[in-house]
């Protein structure tokens, strides 16, 4: 009988104890190598809303088998259980950024054209990224005036529109510099550390078990421990399957920083609040194209296709804080003790867990009655493989081949440890016949997003929780890329003060700048259509299209010119005799037909009374 006197936390039980002699063989021959065991089966609470606890007890009676008589201790050992606080760590994996609050932007203007320049629709201008190279569908969408439209704007009278041209509004979406990273949240780990000391008169003898560690034996081989599990499964834990992180950005830089501290904008969302290629309009991730591309553009509200973004969830839970109410989205408010896991990364999400539950524990001491037998056999690891992988976007896979060396099948355990931005990995347990080779793998999730390099040792217990192999392999990892997606960051223009040389060089860029287009007309070719589009070249004029049309005019009097000189010079004179011998034949010819035929009686008489006066 083992009495336990508890001084610290009364939710200490003991389950069930026993006293054993617990033997052990390394092959068939071997003789048995025997120890006496005290074995306790312990229940382990964990305090008020799964904070940390601690406890302790000793063990001040033992009763012998053989002569039923109960004997007091000399020297109990004291038993000191410390449990950590509980929480759940859930992987991460980056997606892209998104803005935190897309804008509509609008200039009222005159002579809007989707390529148009500074100058006519200033902040809608085309986008251009870093290679000068202009971004697709960042154009201005342009909206003509009117009380009906998008935005409600004056046409102006008769005079403006002819002097000035018609006037109407454009649009474009636009991006701050607020970002915030998307991650998807894969599966849950449960974490917590339990220490459990034991002290003798002569020494003190300490282990550290967890879900990455269920078995441990201290130095001096008086204390092992195993980590049985939880009496009945976690019901609050929630799952995120079907939800998005979304964090602040921290810098501008090409990478995903560190996450931070200030858990007070991070959030969670529903996946179907986001659209990860942009083409859907009032989702989270909108981009220019869904945006441009809305039916009925002009006639549809101001803003239309930016609803359901990041800031309208953000306000929303400050509007149920501000009424003492829990947030909705929001993680701070909703959930306790976050990222207070030990060895928390630059890239991690943990929340603790508040229900109270009893870990089973089994402790074994020295002491003696029963016999137990089991088989114990060396082992080796062969070797370890991590391949290169991105961080963050995605996961490793740790390789580990073992083999039992012995002469006899037993039990071993694997765990596999690397430095404090890898997760935690639970301990494997597995059996192997002599030798026989099996290959374990572990997933590894990284908590930084550069490119780092890792050191990581593969342990191999065996069945009697001593170590008897280890090995150590280095692995890196490539840095993540920041991916915005369709959407493009965007720099409001420069409104502050600048230098009087700065507006001098300014003002003669410009000049510069128009007077080139005025004598080249190249801006101008592009817009009108031809020479003769007289209603676009009396917007924008160049010297190229004033010198043609003039030249289109002189030509009239020109030729009129050149004809007379070559008339003066009787270069046409050989024209001038045909055409009067032409007019001069067809009157000959037309007098004589008359004569033939309608004065013919009268030149007969005619002829007569001549003919006798010369004869008389």
């Amino acid at each position: 009988i083992i009495v336990l006197v508890s001084h610290g936390t009364s939710g200490l039980q003991i389950l069930a104890k026993s006293k054993l002699e617990k033997c052990q063989r390394g092959s068939e021959s071997d003789a048995l190598n025997c120890t006496s065991k005290i074995v306790l089966d312990l229940s382990v609470p964990s305090e008020t809303s799964g904070r940390e606890a601690s406890m302790v007890a000793e063990i001040v009676e033992a009763e012998e088998n053989s002569t039923n008589h109960r004997q007091t201790l000399r020297a109990p050992p004291i038993i000191t259980v410390n449990k950590s606080a509980a929480y759940a760590l859930y992987e991460l994996t980056y997606l892209r950024d998104v803005a935190y609050k897309p804008q509509e932007l609008y200039v009222q203007t005159r002579k809007c054209e989707p390529d148009g320049g500074p100058r006519v629709v200033k902040v809608c201008e085309r986008l251009r990224d870093e290679h000068g190279h202009i971004i697709e569908h960042t154009q201005p969408t342009c909206c003509p005036c009117g009380e009906q439209r998008r935005v409600p704007s004056s046409c102006g009278n008769f005079f403006d529109k002819l002097i000035k041209g018609k006037a109407n509004t454009a649009h474009c979406l636009r991006f701050t510099d607020e970002w915030f990273h998307v991650f998807a949240i894969g599966q849950r780990s449960i974490g917590f550390r339990i220490r459990i000391e034991v002290k003798t008169r002569s020494k003190t003898s300490e282990v550290i078990v967890g879900p990455e560690n269920r078995s441990a034996i201290s130095d001096d081989h008086f204390l092992r421990v195993n980590l049985v599990g939880d009496y009945v499964g976690y019901t609050d834990i929630p799952s995120f399957d079907d939800f998005y992180l979304v964090v602040p950005r921290q810098t501008n830089s090409g990478q995903p920083q560190s996450l931070g501290s200030d858990f007070s904008k991070w959030m969670l969302l529903e996946r179907v609040r986001f659209t990860l290629d942009g083409f859907e309009c009032n989702k989270i991730g909108v981009a220019y194209e869904a945006f441009n591309s809305q039916p009925d553009f002009c006639a549809a509200p101001f803003w239309s296709c930016l609803h359901n973004q990041l800031w309208n969830f953000w306000d929303a839970d400050q509007n149920r804080i501000n009424r003492n109410q829990v947030p909705l989205y929001s993680v701070q408010g909703r959930f306790e003790r976050i990222n207070q896991h030990p060895n928390v990364g630059s890239h991690a999400f943990s929340i603790g867990i508040t229900e109270v539950l009893n870990t089973n524990l089994v402790v074994e001491l020295r002491a003696d009655d029963i016999e137990y037998v089991y088989q114990r056999s060396p082992g080796k690891i062969l070797g370890i493989t991590v391949p290169n992988f991105e961080a963050l976007t995605q996961f490793g896979t740790a390789t580990i081949t073992t083999k039992n060396t012995g002469d006899v099948e037993a039990s071993y355990s694997l765990t596999f440890h690397c430095s404090s931005s890898i997760s935690q990995m639970e301990e494997q347990f597995y059996i192997m016949k002599p030798n026989e080779i099996t290959i374990r793998s572990f997933k590894l999730y990284p908590s930084s997003d550069r490119a780092s390099k890792y050191a990581c040792a593969a342990i191999l217990k065996d069945s009697d929780f001593s170590e008897v192999d280890r090995a150590e392999c280095q692995f890196t990892t490539t840095a993540t890329i920041i991916e915005n997606g369709s959407q493009t960051p965007f720099q409001p223009p420069k409104t502050g003060v600048v230098g009087f040389f700065d507006s001098i060089r300014e003002f003669w860029d410009a000049f510069w700048s128009g007077l080139a287009d005025f004598l080249t007309g190249r801006k101008c070719r592009s817009k009108c259509s031809g020479l003769f589009d007289l209603s676009c070249h009396m917007q924008c004029i160049s010297m190229s299209w004033i010198v043609g049309f003039a030249l289109f005019l002189a030509m009239f009097p020109t030729g009129i010119v050149m004809m007379w000189g070559l008339h003066q010079r009787g270069v046409f004179d050989w024209l001038y005799d045909w055409w009067d011998d032409s007019r001069i034949w067809n009157h000959h010819r037309h007098h004589h037909h008359r004569r033939r035929h309608t004065h013919r009686p009268h030149r007969r008489h005619h002829h007569r009374h001549m003919h006798g006066v010369g004869r008389e």
